[in-house]
């Protein structure tokens, strides 16, 4: 297994788990929930609303920011919308506390309704912390390294799930629009949890363009994100993708598309350097050090700040 995760993270940095222990009623009732969430009125949604580019917390509207601008290129606004929280159960101690420990770990924000929405989100999550742990150890075996090499770089990790919401296009979007502008994920991993409808995730590959990744009925997409690669001094791939408008003939029909995404940061402070065995003589580190909440927290200024599409 642990070959296998090594090929699909040089090759492509995306892969499909089965066996993951997520139970299908979770999945099913928290991805219900969402619609309901997603179904109220704007200004309902809005009273928990997400307040700064680094909180990524509460509610963010439709066009609320660019994911093709975390990469430092000048992108329209995504159609989409999202909720997001961060860790259900924070420790009241000098490292939760301390002045760089915020916006990481910063207080949730709940809407009054759906009131099954919070206790679905916290249990989605803790599942998804169980399965990230799993697919850490996953990674080091494949990296040639001990099994628990990651877990001093993710025991305090301050990941994030997102509900998002790509809406039904009723109208054109504005002109180079998608639904999620082309972008690398900001952490170590991210899981996803998606549906089968025109308009979906495309991954960028060296040969072949923008493919399709079709969602599997009893599995999970994984893929890599930019820490991963700075620690592997790019031998597994931080892979560019983005969510792709339904096809003009089917616009208008039922289109619209909820998912639930996972995505794992290591803690704060975790120092993300060249790992022993990924450079050597003609492959020097080629990322500078640094820590994952400032990566983190610079791509998502740049997601947020900028001029908003139609």
């Amino acid at each position: 297994m642990a070959r296998e995760i090594g090929r699909a993270c040089e090759t492509i940095g995306f892969l499909v788990v089965r066996g993951h222990g997520v139970p299908q009623g979770l999945i099913a009732d928290t991805r219900a929930a969402a619609r309901e969430l997603f179904a109220l009125p704007l200004a309902e949604k809005e009273a928990v609303p997400r307040v700064a580019p680094a909180f990524n917390r509460g509610y963010g509207r439709v066009a609320g920011e660019s994911l093709g601008r975390s990469l430092g290129v000048e992108a329209p606004n995504d159609y989409k919308e999202s909720f997001s929280i961060g860790p259900p159960r924070v420790p009241d101690d000098a490292y939760h506390t301390a002045p760089d420990a915020f916006p990481h770990f910063a207080p949730n924000r709940w809407p009054a309704r759906p009131p099954r929405l919070r206790p679905l989100l916290e249990t989605y999550y803790e599942a998804m912390e169980r399965l990230a742990d799993d697919l850490m150890r996953g990674f080091a075996l494949a990296l040639g390294l001990d099994e628990g090499h990651f877990v001093p770089f993710i025991d305090r990790h301050c990941s994030s799930v997102r509900l998002i919401h790509y809406p039904q296009q009723d109208t054109p979007p504005a002109d180079g629009q998608l639904r999620a502008g082309a972008h690398t994920d900001y952490g170590s991993l991210t899981v996803v949890c998606t549906e089968d409808v025109p308009g979906g995730l495309q991954v960028r590959t060296t040969s072949d363009g923008w493919v399709d990744v079709v969602p599997p009925a009893d599995g999970l997409v994984v893929n890599i994100g930019d820490l991963m690669a700075c620690w592997t001094n790019d031998r597994w791939v931080s892979t560019l993708h983005r969510v792709a408008n339904p096809p003009p003939d089917v616009r208008g029909a039922s289109t619209d598309r909820v998912s639930i995404v996972f995505f794992h940061q290591p803690n704060y402070d975790a120092r993300i350097e060249c790992l022993p065995g990924c450079s050597g003589p003609g492959r020097p580190a080629r990322h500078a050090p640094t820590t994952s909440g400032a990566h983190r927290l610079a791509k998502l200024g740049r997601a947020n700040q900028g001029p908003s599409a139609r």
